[in-house]
């Protein structure tokens, strides 16, 4: 059976053999339906290169004048499975800072061309390059990861006067560890700069709840000369409760901050609309939109790269990316304006002085 290359080069030779056997051009181009003009080109190829120059040879070349350099291009699909959740446009900008610059939609052409042009393809690729390196998951460690939704519903945002008027505090369920049990994470950010602290736990308790903001965020801004005057979460059993019994409220009471709850299955809380301007957000939005991102910037990242056997392996390899996150990461948040979280924050003092002053 012939084969497409073939069927050209038989159709085409198939013209000059009738030719030489008719000994008439004119007649030989009537009878295979083709120009005497065809028939002369073709034989002008044989003449020079032989049966093989009758092959189909595109006209199209690829402009490679417009492509960018290689050393650029292998700097985008590395950054591509180094943080596999950055978009196009986050690429670009953290690739500036390194004195690579290439546009977004440069990014996004590289991308294409290496089949990397999506969150799932950059993941599928980074697997493929742990799996090389013998670093292998458990399907379980997957499957926990997968199971929790991609795509948290979208939330507005807050308008707060400056850093630590107002901090949003939530539980995110993280998964399961082999030997160790249920994961719980201890989420605060602050709602004007977007600064993060987060810690883990094998329980959702009033306990842990208190213990990141001891343990963390009290200090933190202690340190920064800042307060803390109010924190907004939901009526999980680790934040509400009779107020002389319950430990977190306790301790907000001790530390003399005042404690916003959302209204049940409600996207707006009366409470909240008296002392802010809330925007279409959900209730505890900010933190549900963190959440979405440390999932994906992340758990997601970290589960296919290494195992681990301890929530303090875990917890560490947390810390230093919160670190990145908050003094490396640009946001594109409303105050952030393309800063980091603790830019943010510390230009943010001044507003605080001033009213402090006022």
């Amino acid at each position: 059976m012939l084969n497409t290359t073939e069927k050209i080069i038989k159709h085409k030779t198939g013209l000059l053999n009738l030719a030489e056997e008719l000994g008439n051009v004119s007649k030989a181009c009537q009878v295979m339906g083709m120009s005497r003009d065809t028939f002369y080109r073709y034989k002008s190829a044989v003449d020079e290169g032989g049966v093989e120059a009758l092959l189909e040879r595109t006209r199209r070349k690829p402009n490679l004048a417009n492509r960018v350099d290689q050393a650029v291009e292998d700097a985008v699909i590395k950054f591509a499975t180094d943080f596999p959740a950055y978009g196009q446009a986050r690429t670009s900008n953290e690739l500036r800072k390194q004195g690579i610059f290439v546009s977004a939609s440069g990014v996004r052409s590289i991308w294409l061309r290496h089949d990397l042009a999506n969150f799932k393809a950059r993941l599928k690729a980074l697997e493929a390059i742990v799996a090389a390196d013998s670093n292998i998951l458990t399907e379980a460690q997957v499957q926990a990861l997968e199971k929790k939704k991609q795509d948290d519903e979208a939330c507005g945002e807050i308008e707060t006067a400056h850093p630590g008027y107002l901090g949003s505090q939530d539980t995110f369920y993280v998964g399961t560890l082999k030997g160790v049990g249920r994961i719980y994470q201890q989420t605060y950010v602050d709602t004007y700069s977007k600064l993060a602290h987060a810690k883990l736990y094998t329980t959702k308790t009033p306990i842990t709840a208190a213990d990141l903001l001891n343990d963390q965020v009290l200090p933190f801004y202690e340190e920064h000369d800042l307060p803390v005057l109010r924190i907004m979460t939901d009526r999980g059993t680790e934040y509400c409760g009779r107020v002389d019994t319950h430990d977190y409220q306790l301790f907000l009471a001790i530390n003399d901050i005042d404690h916003t709850k959302t209204k049940v299955k409600s996207p707006q809380s009366e409470t909240v609309k008296q002392s802010i301007q809330w925007i279409d957000c959900r209730s505890n939005g900010i933190c549900e939109r963190f959440h979405k991102t440390i999932l994906q910037e992340f758990y997601q990242v970290a589960f296919r790269k290494k195992l681990f056997e301890t929530i303090e392996q875990l917890q560490a390899d947390l810390d230093e990316w919160l670190a990145h996150y908050n003094t490396e990461r640009t946001h594109q948040g409303k105050m952030c304006c393309g800063r980091t979280p603790l830019q943010t924050m510390i230009d943010g003092k001044e507003i605080w002085k001033e009213k402090l002053l006022n």
